[in-house]
């Protein structure tokens, strides 16, 4: 691993900062691998001084930035992604050192950027506006897109890199800049992927601070930031309590977001589906990550004829899953991102048993030469009914609550009843259901699928989600419009001057 973080230029102590310059002379802290509760090098966070500093240079790149032809922009982001396929196995173990999850994952994670980019590539020359039919004779009339300015970047833990990609890779084809602010579990990652992108600019001869970073605490540097009236949009991933502070505080200043919050996924599993398929998509979403996705499954609504078969069947494959070191290449499991999710954990556990909910199996604590650091639990299947008030709470550890039902619109109304709207799936071979489920009748996510999981959302779709999950819209389709501002133009080609709606102001 050393020799991982040498091909990647990370020191036994980093700055926090970047402009286009490394800066950082704020407190030092130390990223702590949950693989061993061992720390992997330090980081020193940036003060108020240099957060100003990055802010003011991120604008100046975006200034000139903007009027750089967006196909240019695009072979920037080209590169970028190429850049990021010379060095994705040392980048997904950093990620898999440093956040938890197994290293096919955290390569897989690396793919996402990767994708992203050859996505943005492609998008740089589609950043399409309408043509739309006057009511005045001799007048034309088009919308047309331009660059926003600075897009403030504030992501999570369990996806340290991809999410900034997300971002990052549209905004810049769009014209803009990017100011990240990443979760201060994982800033080594930042570091890593700031460093490959300031190369690939420097090497273009772009401005790398349409690349910035900025290092520390959220209450620190990310009321900083959501605060800072230099940056009209603000793409935040985190939790809904992080996101209400967040949307609070930025549309005070009619400043925009785009909110990635909490997810409470669950699958509908009918009668008539294919249990085996619907075991194995469980499976990946309730224990990939460690249940540390917002896009987990975590809730599984049975019907009650198939109940029985399906839990057993996943009770058998729980007791199959390998927790141990996410570097080794038979693991399945990785630890909890620190010691304090596995106390949320165990708590929940509690609050699960007091409200009458049954553990059929897991949810301990591992210790011993195996599992150090204090962060690996089991994984956890819990029998409740859907009434349970903490079913309704996202609980970012790997716990799955199954319930029964008796029809489909049942179903459909235990899914919906929770706050959070993010992911949803249906496992069955019965069209009627399927269709019902994505009607407008059915499930009310941003995302639903059919015979498939809830995870592994691909980069082409809009994701996001509805409800407390925020409303906001990453990746694909045309969410590259919240990067950019619309304009109106009307173009008069006479020489008359009517008004619309045929209003008459004098002769």
């Amino acid at each position: 691993m050393q020799d991982i973080l040498r091909r990647l230029d990370i020191d036994a102590a980093n700055p926090g900062g970047f402009c286009g310059e490394w800066t950082g002379s704020g407190n030092r802290v130390e990223s702590i691998s949950p693989i061993d509760g061992k720390p992997i090098a330090a980081v020193k966070q940036i003060t108020q001084p240099e957060y100003q500093r990055i802010s003011a240079r991120a604008r100046e790149a975006f200034f000139r930035w903007r009027s750089v032809p967006a196909p240019v922009r695009g072979e920037t982001v080209r590169l970028l992604g190429h850049a990021l396929r010379e060095r994705k196995p040392e980048l997904g173990a950093l990620v898999a050192w440093e956040m938890g999850k197994i290293r096919a994952e955290g390569e897989g994670e690396v793919q996402e950027m990767i994708d992203i980019c050859d996505f943005s590539v492609g998008l740089s020359r589609q950043l399409y506006g309408l043509t739309m039919q006057s009511e005045r004779s001799g007048h034309r009339m088009l919308e047309q897109w331009h660059p926003l300015g600075t897009v403030g970047v504030i992501s999570a833990f369990n996806f340290p890199v991809a999410v900034w990609s997300w971002n990052a890779a549209i905004a810049a084809v769009c014209g803009d800049s990017v100011l990240w602010k990443p979760s201060s579990l994982t800033p080594l990652t930042a570091i890593a992927c700031t460093k490959i992108a300031e190369k690939v600019c420097r090497d273009t001869g772009v401005d790398p601070a349409i690349f910035c970073l900025t290092i520390g605490r959220g209450s620190q540097v990310g009321e900083w930031l959501i605060n800072d009236r230099s940056v009209p949009l603000v793409s935040a991933t985190g939790s809904c309590q992080m996101g209400y502070r967040v949307g609070e505080v930025v549309s005070k200043r009619l400043g925009r977001t785009i909110l990635e919050l909490g997810g409470n996924n669950a699958i509908i599993v009918s009668h008539e589906a294919d249990l085996k398929m619907a075991v194995r998509a469980i499976l990946f979403g309730a224990v990939g990550t460690a249940g540390q996705r917002c896009t987990s499954t975590r809730r599984i609504i049975v019907h009650e004829s198939v109940r029985d078969e399906l839990t057993d069947s996943l009770v058998a494959a729980y007791k199959q899953v390998k927790i141990g070191n996410p570097l080794e290449p038979d693991t399945l499991m990785g630890p909890l991102v620190d010691t304090n999710a596995v106390e949320t954990m165990m708590k929940a556990l509690q609050g699960i048993k007091r409200q009458g909910g049954e553990v059929l199996c897991g949810g301990e604590k591992l210790s011993g030469d195996q599992y150090p650091g204090g962060c690996y639990v089991t994984p956890c299947i819990v029998s409740v009914s859907g009434s349970l008030p903490i079913v309704k709470d996202e609980t970012f550890a790997p716990i799955l609550y199954i319930m029964p039902y008796r029809t489909i619109d049942e179903a459909i109304e235990l899914h919906n009843d929770v706050p959070q709207g993010l992911s949803s799936a249906i496992f069955t071979r019965n069209l009627l259901e399927a269709e019902r489920f994505l009607s407008c009748r059915g499930s009310d996510c941003g995302i639903a699928n059919v015979n498939i999981g809830t995870s592994g959302a691909e980069i082409g779709g809009a994701f996001g989600g509805e409800k407390e999950t925020g409303g906001g819209r990453e990746s694909g389709s045309d969410a590259w419009k919240a990067y950019m501002r619309r304009q109106t133009v009307t173009i008069n080609y006479t020489t008359e001057l009517p008004l619309a709606q045929g209003i008459r102001f004098g002769d």
